[in-house]
């Protein structure tokens, strides 16, 4: 399976390329002993390899069902619960959390065919992503999707304690393609998705799930 460079990690690839070049720049200037040139060099080839994996988007077909609700983000389940959702419903919902952490696909994905219909940005801390605090308390984006069956569902990309930068495409009004491109989150994270409660869920606690692959639930 082939993979291309997300645009978002074009400025950041290089900035990591001049970095290296001025580091391996420096080792030759001052005459670094050959061990320490040949360190610098791997150590060179291994960041910038680890960089361009990271902004990997990689070749898949979306794997459609107009009755499921497909993962926004490839990760592993850390949390399946009833909470009540107190920013967009004001209701008892299923929430569903991935993580991401550094070595997965970054790029999220709709997870339904449907309307935004809310788009919300809320700066805020940087806690470990995999703490149930950290989708409240965290630098966060809220999306909400509208099906076609009336039913809703809203996702929310998380930013960590290593993610300073979350992008979204989302726009209020626009109407998305299931598995089309929401946005990226950049160095580990997480995504929540919050359910009706009558929706029966497809994953359990510890699966991992790909983004536009994995159904995590039905209406």
């Amino acid at each position: 399976m082939g993979f291309i460079i997300h645009k978002e990690g074009i400025v950041t690839i290089i900035i990591t390329l001049v970095f290296l070049a001025l580091l391996m720049g420096m080792s030759v200037l001052l005459n670094f002993p050959f061990y320490l040139k040949l360190f610098n060099l791997l150590l060179s080839i291994v960041l910038l390899a680890v960089v361009i994996f990271f902004f990997r988007v990689p070749n898949r077909e979306v794997n459609r069902d107009e009755n499921a609700i497909l993962s926004p983000a490839d990760g592993a389940i850390v949390e399946i619960v009833e909470e009540f959702e107190t920013e967009y419903f004001n209701a008892k919902k299923i929430r569903i959390s991935i993580f991401m952490s550094p070595l997965n696909v970054h790029i999220n994905s709709y997870p339904i065919d449907g309307k935004v219909v809310y788009v919300q940005y809320h700066p805020g801390k940087h806690l470990v992503a995999s703490l149930p605090k950290a989708s409240k308390d965290n630098e966060h984006t809220t999306v909400v999707q509208k099906h076609s069956n009336a039913e809703e569902v809203l996702f929310r990309q998380i930013a960590g304690i290593l993610a300073r930068r979350i992008v979204c495409y989302a726009k209020e009004s626009e109407f998305v393609e299931q598995g089309s491109e929401m946005g990226i989150i950049k160095f580990g994270s997480r995504v929540d998705i919050f359910l009706p409660v009558s929706a029966k869920i497809n994953v359990e606690m510890g699966d991992k799930v790909k983004s536009k692959i994995t159904h995590l639930a039905y209406f």
